[in-house]
């Protein structure tokens, strides 16, 4: 049931519309954390934890010698963000189109030129003042969607409005980077995503998803505690009972990333206190970083910003919670100087229109604000520019100033070191990037080869001959090793240093007699690159 069922004059067709669509999205979200779980889950209690997958990001960054660690903090149901940063620079014309719910003007907290913060958000301001925060302003993408369902997916994609792709940015990193990755695990999970299990963002081709998902910290925090998902001793005292306690206890075995989660987080301890959902969930994060879990990715909700109605508590009490935990989180990972290694941004699926409603809310809009944490940002800075109330497009919402793919691409480049043709790829097509502040170490291979490019595929020629083309400006050493798909080595297919920018690898017909998958690896210094291989 939505939360905030509207009354009023204002309430019609489009309300109705907007409950129906919220039903679909929630049984959506269900259906899909049921089919990635499989049949096995419905006897073993159906927690939906979602993937036993490793994902390549984390081989990569592991052979690239990068620690690390990105946090996105969803805020689920699309954010406010004209009440979030207030407009200071059009303040008159703010009031006016928010006659019952604006903030008032004594009341933001300046902090940059023309902006105001929301009161709720004064945890950050030390933040912001010692340049550990950075504001992004005016993000969206072209032709808004203005559907919870289809913008999530538009967001967790990075496709085009009127375009529809099944797999997430990071979804499709793993599959185009190391195909083989399923047949050789890494012994650390990947990718943690908590809440949002109908989200694509670490979903590949197949349906596979490359990511712990569970949807809410406390089953989470079931497998830290307990290093395992379901409890054996937990059923009914019959034949029923008997095997479903088999099946939870083989459940677990395979569960190969429980042993690891319960470790960290053991290893780790909180040092300051947090508080509602989100903070749970921060908290949890934060004793797995610290326990040294080595897992690069995670996602965190913060769900209730559809704020259609009675706005102005519902809200305040959203970013009061988000202020205080994100500071809680960064004060916690200063205990043993884990946050400079922590990057964090908030993402939302859309923004809320300029002029309240009759219900003293808010309906769906366009741009937001996006705002990024982490002690390696040169921050205190607002890019995006200023929010502009007197040209809003023809849905009466914000214009965007921002891509929010490009946010994705700069991330990726500048804080995970993804080599940009790499990016470019990922993303699908090129954008430009945004200068956040950051930039890759010295040791890594972009940096290395800033002015470089490395592409690779696999050929079918006549006769059942497959080449490997490569075509780089590398001119370091090149190892190239062939694998099965039980992932076996069958040998090296090159080892040397190349001598032109494009050349052919053959595969040797004794290597491949079987039919069947096969992969190649290729070790480049410190970076890692694989693809796929079909034998008939």
């Amino acid at each position: 049931m939505c939360e905030d069922n509207i009354k009023g004059p204002k309430a019609s067709l489009e309300d109705a519309y907007h409950d129906k669509e919220h039903s679909i999205w929630s049984r959506r979200s269900f259906l899909k954390s049921l089919g990635l779980v499989g049949g096995a889950s419905f006897l073993a209690g159906r927690i939906p934890v979602t993937a036993f997958a490793a994902s390549p990001l984390s081989m990569g960054l592991s052979d690239a010698g990068d620690d690390r660690i990105l946090v996105m903090i969803r805020l689920q149901g699309g954010n406010d963000g004209l009440n979030t940063i207030i407009p200071l620079h059009d303040f008159s014309q703010y009031r006016s189109l928010r006659p019952g719910i604006h903030i008032p003007e004594n009341a933001a907290l300046p902090f940059a030129e023309g902006l105001g913060l929301h009161p709720s958000l004064a945890p950050l301001l030390g933040m912001w003042q010692s340049g550990a925060m950075k504001l992004l302003n005016n993000v969206g993408y072209p032709e808004q969607n203005l559907s919870h369902f289809r913008s999530s997916d538009i967001w967790a994609s990075a496709s085009d409005a009127q375009v529809e792709w099944n797999t997430g940015w990071l979804g499709r990193f793993f599959d185009d980077t190391y195909p083989g990755f399923l047949l050789n695990p890494p012994d650390i999970p990947p990718a943690i995503q908590i809440g949002g299990s109908g989200d694509l963002v670490f979903h590949g081709e197949e349906n596979v998803n490359y990511a712990i998902s569970v949807p809410s910290p406390e089953q989470l925090e079931y497998i830290a505690t307990t290093g395992g998902l379901h409890d054996p001793g937990d059923v009914p005292d019959c034949l029923f009972g008997e095997q479903l306690s088999y099946i939870r206890t083989i459940t677990n075995n395979t569960f190969k990333y429980a042993e690891a989660i319960s470790g960290a987080y053991e290893g780790g301890i909180n040092t300051v206190d947090y508080n509602g959902p989100l903070g749970r969930q921060l908290s949890i994060i934060a004793r797995l970083i610290k326990g040294g879990l080595g897992t690069r990715m995670y996602v965190v909700t913060l769900n209730g910003f559809d704020t259609h109605a009675g706005q102005l508590n519902q809200h305040a009490n959203l970013l009061q919670m988000l202020a205080h935990n994100v500071k809680s989180f960064y004060d916690d990972l200063q205990v043993g100087d884990w946050d400079d290694r922590v990057l964090s941004f908030t993402f939302s699926e859309f923004g809320r229109r300029p002029a309240q409603n009759a219900s003293q809310g808010t309906d769906h809009g366009a741009a937001a604000p996006m705002f990024l944490w982490g002690k390696a940002l040169d921050g205190q800075k607002v890019l995006g520019g200023l929010p502009n109330l007197h040209q809003l497009d023809t849905n009466g919402n914000l214009r965007y100033e921002l891509d929010f793919r490009r946010v994705y691409a700069s991330v990726m480049e500048k804080w995970l070191c993804v080599d940009s043709g790499l990016v470019d790829i990922v993303m699908g097509q090129s954008h430009d990037r945004i200068d956040l502040g950051i930039d890759c170490r010295p040791t890594s291979f972009h940096d290395w080869h800033s002015n470089t490019s490395f592409w690779h595929e696999a050929r079918y020629g006549t006769g059942g001959v497959i080449h490997i083309h490569l075509q780089s400006s590398i001119t370091d050493r090149i190892r190239i090793e062939l694998i099965n798909a039980m992932g076996q080595s069958h040998g090296v297919l090159f080892d040397g240093y190349p001598t032109q920018k494009e050349w052919f690898v053959e595969v040797p017909a004794h290597k491949i007699r079987i039919p069947g998958y096969y992969f190649y690896r290729i070790h480049v210094k410190h970076q890692v690159h694989s693809g796929k291989l079909l034998v008939r």
